[in-house]
């Protein structure tokens, strides 16, 4: 069987790419939101998981080494992901704005520099980058399955306007790009989790 791992970094273009109108795809709801000059009804755990998880992956690639795509569409996923998480708080309800906040404190920003900490003063080498990994695969499923969160309002209001279907779409052709490049680099803790994320987009399409 010929080797095809020089392909990978196609995938990993192919996956940037398709990451970035991922990243893009809420701004319908955003613009929703603008409009009723509120974020009642919307969730912001997708975006708060999804920016926490770009924040680890950049950690893991830089661990890794000759990972610069992963690097390059992590810090624009951070810029987006955080900009709609302001936008959110702007306009969400007291409760849900305090609870985002939480959100916010405790994992993007107390479990990252937790993480920080532990790996660099407790594990040497190579065991640095398995550990995030381990990390990066369970967030990165995290990040698939949070849109799951929604499902439970559109079957509530017999409505499909909170699911964001441009999202969840999105998020099945990337699961298919990056698990393909993943695959191709042979590395676990990238294509498995889009196993599952190819799974769970398609569950949210129903």
């Amino acid at each position: 069987m010929a080797d095809i791992s020089h392909l990978a970094p196609i995938f990993g273009v192919l996956g940037s790419i398709i990451s970035f109108i991922v990243f893009l795809s809420p701004l319908p709801t955003f613009y929703d939101i603008y409009k009723k000059k509120s974020a009642e009804g919307y969730q912001s755990i997708p975006y708060g998981v999804a920016l926490f998880s770009a924040m680890l992956m950049i950690y893991y690639a830089l661990l890794k080494g000759n990972m610069m795509v992963v690097i390059i569409i992590n810090v624009l996923g951070i810029v987006i992901e955080t900009i709609y998480v302001g936008f959110y708080i702007f306009y969400a309800p007291k409760k849900a704005r305090v609870q985002t906040i939480k959100l916010l404190l405790l994992l993007v920003v107390g479990g990252y520099v937790a993480i920080l900490l532990v790996v660099q003063f407790l594990f040497k080498g190579v065991v640095r980058a398995q550990i995030v990994g381990w990390m990066c695969l369970v967030f990165s499923i995290f990040t698939f399955a949070a849109p799951l969160c929604i499902v439970r309002k559109v079957i509530k209001t017999k409505s499909v306007e909170y699911m964001p279907f441009l999202l969840s779409f999105f998020l099945t052709l990337s699961a298919v790009m990056w698990f393909v490049y993943g695959f191709l680099k042979k590395d676990v803790n990238i294509y498995v989790p889009n196993i599952l994320g190819f799974i769970f987009g398609i569950l949210q399409m129903q």
